[in-house]
């Protein structure tokens, strides 16, 4: 009879390990996302730099509203550069996990 509550108790004694292992699998996926909409972001800033609008309006505007505050748009030469901190419920490893992307754009013929 001493073995019947075991299972509750290895549950109970694994659980932080695996909220752990979720909350990594979850941070990992979430940097995955915000290095595709840097991508997106840097190709839609040198689209609009090579057909001469702003390109830094519209890498912004190709970001959904929860990067508004943690995008950082840059053009040099006819290079859109898009760096995208990922949400994290722990800041220091969202600093950590920044993702950059870059695209260039030749001006129009």
């Amino acid at each position: 009879m001493a073995e019947r509550g075991q299972a509750t108790v290895e549950l109970v004694a694994a659980l932080p390990a695996l909220l752990l292992a979720a909350l990594v699998a979850l941070q990992l996926l979430v940097a995955g996302y915000a290095m595709t909409l840097a991508d997106g972001a840097a190709e839609a800033g040198a689209l609009a730099l090579a057909s001469g609008g702003s390109a830094a309006d519209a890498a912004r505007g190709a970001l959904p509203g929860w990067a508004e505050d943690d995008v950082e748009v840059a053009v040099e030469g006819g290079e859109v550069s898009v760096r995208l901190r990922p949400p994290s419920p722990i800041e220091a490893l969202a600093d950590r996990l920044t993702v950059s992307s870059s695209a260039a754009a030749r001006p129009a013929r």
